[in-house]
């Protein structure tokens, strides 16, 4: 027994010693011991996967194929082998890509292997090869629940919205106790505004996966874009429970005030999320906070700390969660509309609730054009990669600087860029004949963009954190929005209940801007006119 024990100590030992050389890139080293395995074994599949990784990192398609294909069959309900390359660090796409297709070579009629590849192929940005491979797919297997599902993915990131409501509805029919092709049924419908179909498609997935926070979470945001915020907020705190722990107690989650209408004497923390936005927005509510009797916290990033340190209410302002003293309730910000059971027709609007350092105003003045009308222009988001699908969805929502130039031509406008992030080293040489002054390089935290605002007769700006900044200041701002809109700025209407000064102009076709510019620019004539 002994023996048994220590021979099977010497197999972990060697594996993980494998297992660390492949992710250390240290590939033929991994093959080797891997090898040593597989023949003391030819039955080990452990050994027979990581000799499969290392021979497909070192660019062995051909050899590598069979073992993953072997391990691929022993292990039907895990991912494909190929899956697992694309983890390994120094691996490229391309490597993956051809790794998958000598799997595909051996197995053509393998389902599960086609699935696999055309997950890889949307996960690396090529919704339109993987929309060809799920479509051979589905024609050998139409009963295929899960590939309609991923079918309706690569549908919406190629623009077509019909056909992906066509493939989820398919996978609805296929598998109907399954809640995931309701769920992105339902997605697909709010996309489209059909806010009730999409509703009804979320409550039949949350039915069937009522422990699931990511899906409460889709039909919370459905709710909330058909304006159907008080039936949203409870689902919406599902999002609290995504990607691991709240950093504070759940149980001393600020609860609904119906049900505790007076904080005297109270500490109340406000903690950022995600967003700048978002804390930019619902800031708003920590004057309210304090009028209830509460001592109000606040935790930010130091991005923000300057410009929140004069919010009306704010009895202490931290940027570090080991610095926040006792409190008696905690709230991220992006609670505080369900704290305050906020609907449309009861935002809390009073404009500005933010504003600009006198004496930063007074410094950015010497660097900034004081002629004309003066515009700032924002016309890209950030991107988030840690977020789980929001790089496409700020792909939707930003355009290129050149997308502007009709603002060009607009007489009596003086255009300051207000934009961060990679997408400023555009301001640094605009297409001609966009004249365009950029203080940003100087620029250090929103207290200073907030200074600049303050010298600015509009903003133009796509969703992004300075639009909510503008807005909050008072100012006048044209929102430039994406055709499936964020559901705070509801839908069918151009005014926004949370800032006064706010028109949206949105894309009546995705992907469109041209219609949206050229409405901009009008509206620009018509204020450098006035």
């Amino acid at each position: 027994m002994g023996h048994g024990g220590g021979a099977q100590d010497f197999r972990a030992a060697v594996l993980r010693g494998a297992v660390q050389d492949l992710a250390a890139g240290q590939f033929s080293l991994a093959e080797q011991s891997a090898r040593r395995l597989a023949a003391a074994d030819p039955d080990d599949l452990d050994a027979l996967h990581v000799t499969g990784l290392a021979l497909a990192a070192q660019g062995d398609t051909l050899r590598a194929a069979p073992l993953m294909q072997r391990v691929a069959r022993a292990r039907p309900g895990a991912a494909h082998p190929c899956r697992d390359l694309a983890q390994v660090r120094m691996v490229l796409p391309a490597m993956v890509a051809a790794q998958f297709r000598a799997c595909r070579a051996l197995a053509p009629d393998d389902a599960a292997l086609a699935y696999h590849y055309a997950d890889f192929l949307l996960d690396s940005g090529r919704p339109a090869a993987a929309a060809a491979v799920l479509r051979a797919l589905l024609d050998r297997a139409p009963g295929h629940a899960a590939a309609h599902v991923l079918s309706g993915m690569a549908l919406i990131d190629l623009g077509d919205l019909p056909a992906a409501i066509a493939a989820f509805t398919a996978a609805t029919v296929c598998a109907p106790d399954q809640a995931g092709g309701w769920t992105n049924l339902g997605m697909a419908l709010k996309i489209e505004g059909r806010f009730s179909e999409a509703v009804a498609a979320h409550d039949r997935a949350v039915a069937l996966a009522q422990g699931d926070a990511r899906i409460r979470l889709n039909r919370a945001v459905a709710l909330l874009r058909a304006g159907r915020w008080a039936e949203a907020w409870p689902d919406y705190e599902a999002r609290l429970h995504l990607g691991g722990t709240m950093p504070f107690p759940p149980a001393r989650l600020l609860p609904d005030l119906a049900a505790l209408p007076d904080l005297t004497g109270k500490t109340v923390l406000a903690w950022h999320e995600e967003g700048f936005g978002d804390t930019l927005q619902f800031c708003r509510y920590v004057p309210l906070l304090a009028a209830r009797g509460a001592h109000v916290l606040v935790l930010v990033p130091p991005e923000l700390a300057r410009l929140l340190a004069s919010l009306p209410g704010v009895s202490g302002l931290f940027t570090s969660a080991a610095d926040v003293p006792g409190h008696d309730w905690h709230v991220p910000f992006f609670s505080l509309p369900r704290a305050f059971a906020s609907t449309p027709a009861t935002v809390p609007a009073a404009v500005p609730y933010l504003s600009a350092d006198a004496a930063l105003v007074a410094a950015w003045a010497a660097r900034l054009p004081q002629d004309g009308l003066r515009a700032g222009l924002v016309w890209a988001g950030q991107a988030r990669p840690w977020l789980e699908g929001f790089s496409a969805l700020d792909a939707r929502r930003s355009m290129r600087l050149s997308t502007l130039l009709p603002l060009a031509a607009v007489p009596g406008l003086t255009l300051v860029s207000l934009q961060t992030g990679p997408a400023a080293t555009e301001a640094q040489a605009p297409p001609r004949p966009l004249a365009l002054h950029n203080p940003m390089p100087r620029v250090t935290d929103f207290a200073d963009t907030a200074a600049i605002i303050a010298h600015l007769d509009v903003v133009v700006s796509v969703d992004t954190a300075v639009a909510h900044l503008a807005g909050a200041m008072g100012k006048t701002v044209l929102l430039l929005d994406r055709h499936d809109s964020c559901w705070r700025w509801l839908t069918g209407r151009e005014d926004s209940p949370w800032y006064p000064g706010l028109t949206i102009l949105r894309q009546t076709a995705p992907g469109d801007w041209g219609p949206v510019v050229a409405r901009a620019a009008a509206l620009l004539a018509g204020m450098a006119r006035g």
